[in-house]
């Protein structure tokens, strides 16, 4: 199929690319992660990619033609996944980018925190059409509270989960994520209501428990920022067991 909008001219900032990437989607991927988030997570492992500024510049064929140089590891299960930063936040650039993959019926995805989703006509117009190029949506729901998650990442998130709402009436398939940090996340009843709202998603594949880890903390240092989750422990096997079977419970 031919896209209208796959000339590839518009220019994404791009922080880093992993060519070999086992657990950001189906199969091998070929990732991109994207700069720019406007979140906080405390937990964050990226935090170099908060900056909208940094990263290279490239145009959306620039970057796919590179890419695509690795289509012999991707097979018939792999793909593309963009992942950041928060990918959403250079919505042109991306459905670029995904339209010119497309016409190579490569399988992409998008890894995301959700937090630009808006009802707004023009930016869900925008999304509407990347979405026709998307073939998966991994989305972090990382508190279930709108405070806890101010708390956590310093926005809410009622507009995630509308996203995530609007995802499933579109049949879009999503793969669901939640990171456990002991302590901090893993609230009997947040989990519990986490679940609840996943089993009202009709387009839900897969929901994944990742552990916290502290493999960030270097870059923190680096940048100067106060990493506040110093005393945290990585879950144990028990731990993250536990969190599974409450969110899966429904």
């Amino acid at each position: 199929m031919r896209y209208n909008y796959s000339q590839g001219l518009i220019k994404g900032n791009v922080h880093s690319l992993e060519s070999f990437g086992l657990v950001d989607g189906p199969g091998v991927r070929y990732v991109v992660f994207l700069q720019g988030c406007a979140l906080r997570c405390k937990y964050c492992h990226n935090p170099e990619t908060w900056s909208v500024e940094g990263g290279s510049s490239w145009t959306a064929r620039q970057l796919f033609d590179k890419v695509y140089r690795f289509k012999d590891y991707w097979r018939d299960n792999g793909g593309i996944t963009v992942s950041g930063g928060e990918p959403l936040l250079q919505l042109a650039f991306l459905t670029e980018f995904f339209a010119l993959a497309k016409e190579k019926n490569i399988h992409t995805a998008i890894d995301t925190a959700g937090q630009p989703f808006s009802k707004d006509d023009q930016w869900l117009e925008r999304f509407s059409n990347l979405m026709e190029l998307t073939d998966l949506v991994i989305l972090d729901i990382k508190e279930w509270s709108s405070e806890k998650h101010r708390s956590l990442t310093g926005m809410g998130n009622d507009n995630i989960k509308d996203m995530a709402v609007w995802l499933s009436e579109h049949g879009k398939d999503m793969w669901i994520r939640h990171v456990l940090v002991p302590g901090l996340t893993d609230d009997e009843e947040d989990l519990k209501n986490i679940g609840e709202f996943i089993s009202t998603l009709k387009t839900v594949k897969k929901v994944e428990i990742l552990p916290y880890h502290a493999f960030g903390v270097p870059k923190w240092e680096k940048l100067g920022i106060d990493y506040e989750l110093g005393d945290k422990q990585v879950p144990t096997k028990e731990e993250i067991e536990r969190a599974e079977k409450l969110i899966k419970a429904h």
